[in-house]
C-alpha cells in the first residue's frame, strides 16, 4: 500500500476542484471565506454514499453538517447536541433535516444483533426502537423489508429525540422561526423522500411523530411522499 501516493491523488483532486469552482466565479473562495448563513443543518449517517451537500444540490456554505453512524441523535452525545446548538443559536438555521437512508448498515447491525464493539454500543438505541416495534415489524407481509421498515422508524425517533433538545425547545419557546423534517434517502435511485415529519413548535412534536409511526407501519413497502 502506497499511503503517499493515495494522498498526492486527493491533492490533485483538490486543486481541481478548485480551480474549476474560480473557472465558475472568481470570488468563489472571497465570498465563501467571509461567512457562512446557511439555512439548513444537515444530520445524516456517516456513509460515504450519503454526501449530504450533492444530494440536495447545495454548495458550500449552505449547509451546516453532522453526519454519525446510523444518523442517531442522543440526548447525551455532546457533539451532536454542540452542533444543534451552535446552528440554532449561532447560526439561526431554519430548517433541521434528519436524514436516514434505505439499505444502512448500523440498521442491519441492530437486526442481526452480532456484537462488533463499540459500535454495538452506538447503536443501542436502535435495538431500542426495534424491541419497541418487534410484533409489528416480525408481522410484516411476506416481501416488506424489516430493515427498510426500521430505518425510517429510527428516523422518526430521531427527529423526537431533536424536538427534546434543549436549543430546538428554547428556540420555539423564543418563537424563533425553526422547522425540523424527517427525510429518508435512496441508495438505489438517489432520490429523496419526505417521511412527513415536519414539526415547527414543542407542541407538535409528539402526535406528529406518533402518526407517523403509525403510518410507517400500516404502509406496505416504503412509506415515500
Amino acid at each position: 500500500m502506497d499511503a503517499r501516493a493515495d494522498l498526492v491523488k486527493i491533492f490533485e483532486h483538490n486543486r481541481s476542484w478548485a480551480a474549476d469552482r474560480r473557472g465558475e466565479d472568481p470570488d468563489f473562495f472571497e465570498k465563501l471565506a467571509r461567512a457562512q448563513v446557511p439555512e439548513f443543518l444537515w444530520i445524516g449517517c456517516s456513509d460515504s454514499r450519503v454526501p449530504a451537500n450533492e444530494i440536495i444540490g447545495l454548495p458550500a456554505g449552505e449547509v451546516f453538517v453532522h453526519r454519525n453512524v446510523a444518523n442517531l441523535i442522543s440526548l447525551t452525545d455532546f457533539n451532536c447536541l454542540s452542533v444543534i446548538q451552535y446552528a440554532v443559536e449561532i447560526l439561526q438555521v431554519r430548517h433541521i433535516i434528519v436524514c436516514g437512508h434505505y439499505g444502512c448498515g448500523g440498521v442491519q447491525a441492530a437486526i442481526d444483533n452480532i456484537p462488533i464493539g463499540l459500535v454495538s454500543n452506538w447503536l443501542s438505541p436502535l435495538y431500542e426502537v426495534l424491541d419497541t416495534h418487534r410484533d409489528a415489524l416480525e408481522a410484516l407481509p411476506d416481501g416488506i423489508s424489516m430493515r427498510e421498515k426500521l430505518c425510517e422508524l429510527s428516523v422518526i425517533t430521531q427527529v423526537r429525540n431533536l424536538c427534546r433538545t434543549a436549543p430546538v425547545r428554547d428556540a420555539w419557546c423564543k418563537r424563533q422561526k425553526l422547522a425540523v423534517h424527517g427525510l429518508i434517502y435512496g441508495l438505489q435511485d438517489g432520490i429523496l423522500h419526505d417521511l412527513n415529519v415536519n414539526i415547527v413548535s414543542n407542541g407538535m412534536a409528539d402526535v406528529i411523530c406518533q402518526m407517523a409511526v403509525a403510518r410507517i407501519l400500516a404502509t406496505p413497502g416504503r412509506v415515500v411522499d
